[in-house]
């Protein structure tokens, strides 16, 4: 892989483009505004300052820090990686330091290199875990919002378990909109056969925003040893061959619930997030295509108002919903 290094010069004009464009590319997501839609997806981005390393992540919308859980978790054991064509399988298992030291150590030093407000993933294993977790992390001056993960599909006990029942994502969304004031967006697993009666279920209890999708459950086996190829059986599988489900999800989803929906799933560029906020997203994420291309998401914001201009687009807040 190769990492371009640029001057002064170029990061100040770069800095004046982004600038120019602002106003085409804003948009608002549940009362913040973003300077544009691109986010960074929970899981492939840390707590951002791996990435600060290489480029000024400033230049995002914003991005979703890794799933926080109440107590540290180590992970799924090894092998927990896999690729698959077009794209990867996980089964990392929300390893985490836990929300104690998310909050005394990694925010502290995300807070010197990003200076918007930034998503704060969590994640739990009991409705009294999320609502414990997000309560501690609703108090933390630079998380702008909530992304309440019930979609995992790599942990037992937990994650998917309440992102397939519209009654358990219900008592999730009510336990969390109970101790926050911070706007709530509900991650949703396409792991399921009706998506928009899940997120139905979360917008009557408060719901802010609803996030999807998450990974799609999967499995590779090894021809060799005849066994699975991750030690946990199955994992989530991202990247660009999972696109087309959650376009088919943000749109079916956009059209049931009357709050912003954030689209995630194989995007990979400027058409791509295009596409999604024409199914109905508001905001996009950008997940695995991080770890095979770490300056992804600031092409994508640079190359945003070429393909603007290109397919006639004024203002990227005008396309959303505009396929329904």
């Amino acid at each position: 892989m190769q990492i371009n290094i640029h001057t002064d010069n170029d990061i100040n004009k770069a800095a004046g483009a982004a600038a120019a464009a602002d106003d085409r590319l804003r948009v608002d997501l549940c009362g913040i505004t973003l300077d544009n839609p691109v986010i960074a997806a929970s899981g492939t981005f840390g707590y951002g300052y791996e990435f600060a390393e290489i480029y000024d992540i400033n230049a995002l919308g914003t991005f979703s820090f890794k799933g926080t859980t109440a107590e540290p978790r180590f992970g799924n054991p090894t092998p927990r990686i896999a690729e698959t064509a077009s794209g990867m399988l996980n089964s990392v298992g929300l390893q985490n330091p836990g929300v104690d030291k998310v909050i005394a150590e990694e925010l502290p030093k995300l807070k010197k290199v990003f200076h918007k407000p930034v998503m704060a993933n969590v994640s739990g294993f009991s409705t009294e875990e999320y609502a414990h977790v997000c309560e501690l992390l609703d108090k933390e001056e630079q998380v702008g919002w909530l992304e309440v993960n019930i979609s995992c599909p790599n942990v037992h006990g937990g994650g998917m378990g309440f992102g397939t029942d519209p009654a358990m994502a219900a008592e999730v969304t009510r336990a969390v909109k109970a101790v926050t004031t911070k706007p709530v967006i509900m991650k949703l697993t396409p792991n399921v056969t009706d998506i928009a009666s899940i997120a139905k279920a979360c917008e009557a209890e408060g719901a802010d925003g609803i996030g999807l999708i998450n990974t799609l459950l999967a499995m590779r086996i090894d021809l060799r040893n005849r066994r699975p190829l991750l030690k946990n059986g199955t994992g989530g599988m991202s990247g660009p061959a999972v696109f087309p489900v959650a376009v088919r999800c943000v749109y079916q989803v956009a059209a049931a619930v009357n709050i912003p929906v954030v689209g995630l799933g194989g995007v990979a560029s400027a058409e791509d997030v295009i596409e999604m906020m024409m199914a109905g997203a508001t905001a996009v994420q950008v997940g695995a295509m991080n770890l095979t291309e770490p300056c992804i998401c600031r092409k994508i914001i640079e190359e945003l108002p070429e393909t603007m201009d290109r397919l006639k687009i004024d203002r990227l807040k005008d396309i959303i919903g505009a396929a329904h």
